[in-house]
């Protein structure tokens, strides 16, 4: 009798019964709200990356005098292939993968240790740490842009410049306090009673890190890997100005440039050509990323 009586509890919480499901107007009704909210999601998700590859097999003057024109009328497939070659899209991509997988190993070098000491070391500091890597949260980037330019121009005590370097974009962007804190929130729902059983055992704060936070941590690493590289990614003011050859620039800092003189079709293949690899990598990884949302509600075990 008691569990009936909370199962029939349970079942007065949700928003439609077990019998108002089976009524067919009702299973009308939820299918049609799910069907609309379906496609108006993939036209909102997926519109925008159709319209941009739309954009970059089309012939310029169509674009011009047909611009809603939902397919072109001749395809120009040689657009992706001039803005590669014409444009040097592939050397501006190089230069992206290179700030971008230093930017993520400099972020989970910075996030991980900074989460183990402030969630597991826990030493007498580790409070005001907390709020103060919290606080810089609440300061605009644009407002420390002067002063981390003068930084990375000249390194205090060491005199050296680290401008038109991968390390100007590199260092700044492991500097991330949102990045610590959601590792210290991972790190607070592992459980202490594994710490305690390794430091009976002899082990010291690195093989404590090395050996069980790390191999527990590959969720939320994910999650950081995947953040980082959007960010990176897409990076536009910060590595136009540590960068100002422009050789040596990202793709989110060359294509603004490159619009001065390309053809707007190829321009927008630039630009799909810019989008693919971080759209994939979300793609391939996107079950990792749901696996690290899971770390913000505790860990069971």
């Amino acid at each position: 009798m008691a569990r009936r009586d909370r199962r029939n509890e349970d079942g007065g919480r949700k928003l439609l019964s077990s019998a108002d499901r089976r009524r067919t107007s009702v299973r009308v009704w939820l299918s049609s709200i799910q069907g609309i909210t379906l496609l108006t999601l993939l036209a909102f998700g997926l519109g925008p990356l159709y319209w941009t590859f739309k954009g970059a097999v089309s012939p310029t003057q169509e674009l011009l005098r047909h611009p809603l024109r939902l397919w072109p009328s001749d395809p120009q497939w040689g657009n992706l292939s001039h803005a590669w070659t014409d444009l040097r899209v592939g050397h501006y991509l190089g230069n992206t993968v290179i700030l971008v997988t230093g930017s993520v190993i400099a972020h989970l070098v910075v996030a991980t240790t900074g989460g183990y000491v402030l969630s597991v070391l826990r030493p007498k500091w580790a409070t005001p740490i907390r709020w103060l890597v919290l606080a810089t949260l609440f300061i605009p980037g644009s407002i420390s842009l002067v002063a981390l330019y003068l930084t990375v121009l000249d390194i205090p005590l060491l005199g050296i410049s680290l401008v038109n370097t991968p390390w100007a974009v590199w260092l700044p962007h492991a500097a991330s306090a949102f990045m610590v804190l959601i590792v210290m929130k991972f790190f607070d729902g592992i459980p202490r009673e594994l710490f305690e059983a390794a430091k009976v055992d002899g082990a010291g704060p690195f093989t404590v890190f090395w050996r069980i936070v790390l191999p527990m941590s590959r969720p939320i690493v994910a999650v950081i890997t995947v953040l980082t590289v959007m960010n990176a990614w897409k990076d536009f003011l910060w590595p136009l100005i540590a960068i100002p050859d422009t050789g040596e620039q990202p793709i989110a800092a060359a294509l603004p440039r490159l619009a001065e003189r390309a053809e707007q079709s190829v321009l927008i293949a630039a630009m799909l050509l810019a989008i693919i690899p971080p759209l994939l990598l979300f793609l391939i990884f996107q079950r990792q990323i749901m696996r690290g949302g899971e770390g913000f509600s505790g860990l069971k075990g």
